[in-house]
């Protein structure tokens, strides 16, 4: 059989990393997407090069459920122009090896310390700051004469340390803006310099912005209700400082909402009343609560029942 139809599931088969820093923290997503109707599973990948280290993100996809093949250059173990075919095994539907290939050059002479820039976690409004040093041998001339991103929530300062007998080295400062929003950080900086072999050298950034707010549950169940008939519930609402909620919302009338306390606290009690129309049928509303919490940040719940055909509850 033709393994043609596993090939069309990859947007990209093909990346050159082109020239990256030793000790570098470089990685690339072949995204891949199930297009069929039956499910299709990875069994495993293997790499031509222990250059080169790849995994899988989400083995198992239903129909245009999206995963990718992670590769990753081991920068700290390999220098010199490298390249290596990743072949990713599929033995569901049917059995096929996908060809995916990639290259780069590992440079030497240029070391970043640590491998990328690093925030960790951090919560939504505080913003960060991380530091990376950037150090060159062989070259008294060699220059940063630009950082480059396009990630509109970075921001970049950079400070030469020393020039001199063959080596040069820069202190870089990235500051993540307080207003990044919720969820991981997988951004990327270009170091343009003046060297021909390689002007632009990447530099990953990695990290995540966690909400202050939690509520809880995330997702209730109401049940199965006749027209009319009225059920309550309780949402749980926390951050790790006191706060008040501004406001609760959600699309539909059939919610109720008790009025909301005055007073800021670290922990509010939402009550929640559902009455169910007249109208049969599923429920699925998503409830948002809003609070004063820096950058108005809220969070939501959804709830989730069945409005069952029929007269009103007696």
């Amino acid at each position: 059989m033709s393994q043609d139809w596993a090939n069309k599931m990859f947007k990209v088969r093909t990346h050159d990393f082109g020239s990256v820093a030793k000790g570098a923290k470089v990685f690339y997503e072949f995204e891949l997407q199930n297009i069929y109707e039956e499910d299709v599973h990875i069994a495993g990948v293997r790499s031509s090069c222990g250059c080169t280290s790849p995994s899988i993100k989400n083995d198992t996809l239903k129909t245009w459920e999206t995963g990718a093949i992670v590769a990753k250059l081991n920068t700290d173990s390999f220098l010199g122009h490298k390249s290596a075919t990743v072949t990713v095994t599929i033995d569901k539907p049917y059995y096929a090896e996908v060809q995916l290939n990639v290259s780069t050059n590992i440079r030497g002479d240029v070391v970043f310390e640590p491998g990328s820039v690093q925030f960790g976690t951090v919560e939504k409004g505080e913003g960060g700051i991380a530091k990376v040093h950037v150090s060159q041998a062989g070259r008294s001339d060699w220059t940063i004469t630009d950082v480059r991103s396009n990630d509109d929530f970075l921001a970049v300062q950079m400070q030469e340390t020393n020039r001199g007998g063959g080596r040069v080295g820069y202190d870089l400062t990235v500051r993540l803006k307080e207003n990044a929003p919720v969820g991981f950080i997988t951004s990327q900086l270009a170091l343009i310099t003046n060297d021909g072999r390689g002007r632009s050298i990447p530099l990953n950034v990695e990290g995540k912005v966690d909400s202050p707010l939690s509520v809880s549950p995330g997702a209730f169940q109401l049940g199965e209700l006749k027209p009319g008939q009225t059920v309550e519930k309780k949402l749980i609402v926390r951050a790790n400082k006191p706060f008040k909620i501004t406001g609760v919302k959600c699309d539909s009338e059939c919610f109720q909402f008790a009025e909301l306390p005055e007073e800021a606290k670290k922990m509010h009690f939402v009550p929640v009343t559902f009455t169910a129309g007249p109208e049969g049928g599923k429920v699925a509303q998503k409830i948002t609560i809003e609070t004063d919490l820096v950058g108005g940040t809220s969070g939501e719940s959804l709830a989730t029942g069945v409005v069952l055909e029929g007269g009103p509850a007696t």
